[in-house]
């Protein structure tokens, strides 16, 4: 079977090295995502794993769609019966790019319409929809006058971990935290810290990954576990996929600290990272007294930028100027504005071009010689 595991816009190079490094097969990255072949079982274990993926989406058909007529024929044409029933709520999502058909909505509703007809032609009855909590989700994509319709394994977005208890003023979203930090170079060896924590969120995920963590262990259920085809014997496959799971814990890695000058996003960190069940050194230090790691380790951080939070005046100077002391340490900064860079005074060894939700960022990494 052939999958589509979605990633934030810049961060599918590490997608495809997280799958690769997990063994999917035949891993290939793509616009907006990155593509893997295998079993049913293999996309769990991917929602299960993946700290990257956004959504894991089975591809169930593909055909052309250069108007109205052909985009319903080709939907209507799927054996939606070997995943739902009527009994099956369900909702759709579209997206367009470069086609005659042009509106999401009409392309959902239209794939909507050849879905409920097809059940209703084989089982005389129709499934209901449900827009919030559906048991099926599938996403339609039309490009280039081509229809691909995939079915939501996760069911819902794979950066709800479930350990989040509260949010900062600008939380970053789990999925690209971990982007962040796997980009970083981080070999989960050397220390790493977060010397302006916010909510906790590049902290908890480097150490939850350092200590191999599944970080779809604290779901209580996927949406493919609400298909009509989940049967008794994938359900015990799942079962077996999560002991697994718990028991490649690790019980000792890397340090990691995460550190900031507000109280209330140290205690913030402190629940977080409590309700994630990771050990995080966390303490309130302003970072222009940010002390050297020992031994020399890796320094990530997503410094507030005005489209986010406003920036303190001077406070990018402040940062260079500090970070500037940390030889031998390697910096990683999420910069969603020019001017860090221009702080920092040097090129980066490293970057790439990132977004935070609608937010153009840059991820820079520096060597501190």
């Amino acid at each position: 079977m052939r999958f589509f595991a979605t990633a934030a816009k810049g961060t599918e190079p590490a997608l495809r090295d997280e799958l690769r490094e997990l063994r999917f097969a035949r891993v290939r990255a793509d616009r907006g995502g990155v593509h893997f072949e295998g079993e049913i079982v293999d996309a769990a274990r991917a929602c299960l794993w993946s700290r990257v993926a956004v959504r894991v989406l089975l591809e169930v058909a593909d055909f052309d769609a250069a108007d109205a007529g052909a985009l319903y024929d080709g939907a209507h044409a799927v054996d939606w019966s070997a995943w739902m029933t009527p009994r099956t709520t369900l909702a759709v999502r579209a997206t367009c790019r470069s086609s005659r058909l042009t509106h999401s909505q009409f392309v959902a509703q239209k794939t909507k319409d050849a879905i409920v007809d097809a059940l209703r032609d084989r089982f005389g009855a129709r499934p209901s929809v449900d827009k919030d909590r559906p048991d099926m989700l599938v996403a339609v994509r039309v490009a280039r006058d081509r229809a691909t319709v995939y079915l939501d394994f996760g069911g819902s977005s794979l950066h709800e971990r479930g350990w989040r208890a509260r949010a900062g003023e600008a939380p970053l979203r789990e999925t690209l935290a971990a982007a962040v930090v796997r980009l970083s170079g981080w070999d989960r060896q050397r220390p790493l810290v977060d010397p302006m924590c916010g909510a906790g969120t590049i902290a908890i995920e480097a150490a939850a990954w350092s200590r191999r963590m599944a970080p779809g262990l604290a779901r209580e259920q996927f949406g493919f576990e609400r298909w009509a085809s989940h049967d008794d014997a994938m359900r015990v496959r799942l079962r077996s996929l999560r002991e697994d799971a718990r028991a490649a814990a690790l019980d000792d890695a890397a340090p990691v600290f995460a550190c900031d000058a507000d109280p209330r996003s140290v205690q913030l960190t402190r629940d977080n990272a409590h309700a994630a069940g990771v050990p995080l050194v966390v303490e309130r230090r302003d970072v222009r007294r940010l002390a050297c790691l020992d031994p020399p380790g890796f320094i990530v951080a997503n410094p507030p930028y005005g489209e986010r939070l406003d920036a303190e005046p001077g406070l990018y100077d402040d940062l260079a100027q500090s970070l500037g002391r940390m030889h031998g340490h390697t910096v990683a900064l999420l910069c969603g504005s020019p001017a860090l860079a221009r702080a920092m005074g040097r090129d980066p060894e490293r970057g790439w071009l990132l977004y935070n939700g609608p937010i153009e960022c840059r991820l820079l990494v520096y060597e501190m010689t």
